[in-house]
């Protein structure tokens, strides 16, 4: 490989970064304001209730490892949503200085109601990329998402 033919790929592969940081802060500008105008709630706030009804009864500290968050930040996650009434703290039955966290109704509802934005927003995605490039890309973005580059 030639030094210009090297340093074009240096570039295509800096360029391949900064592509991703974009594409991600637009994919999340635009899906949290269709699920704020359909549910209340952003698509950071979803994850979370998706993570609580799957996992009743979890800890904050699980919520924070399912959505690869400190736990600080889930903590002021989990005080937006309860504030907002969708997720309720109890006592963790065997932990004294833990809680656990339960989908409310009105957290189920947003859920509900977010759902068809879901649904209309990866429509669009497989559209843009075609069945066979949504499915190889969401396997390759969820091999990023759980590579351990250290």
């Amino acid at each position: 490989m030639s030094e210009s033919e090297r340093g074009s790929e240096v570039v295509a592969d800096q360029r391949l970064f900064f592509l991703l940081q974009r594409a991600a802060h637009r994919l999340r500008t635009v899906a949290d304001r269709r699920c704020t105008a359909a549910a209340g709630v952003t698509t950071a706030q979803l994850g979370a209730l998706f993570a609580v009804r799957d996992r009743p009864g979890g800890t904050q500290r699980e919520l924070a490892r399912t959505l690869g968050l400190r736990e600080s930040a889930v903590t002021a996650l989990v005080a937006r949503l309860t504030a907002a009434g969708f997720v309720v703290r109890r006592a963790h039955p065997r932990e004294h200085r833990a809680v656990t966290l339960e989908l409310t109704d009105e957290g189920g509802a947003a859920l509900r109601a977010a759902q068809p934005e879901i649904d209309r927003f990866n429509a669009e995605l497989r559209a843009l990329l075609g069945g066979q490039g949504f499915a190889r890309t969401s396997a390759a973005l969820d091999r990023l998402a759980h590579w351990d580059a250290e």
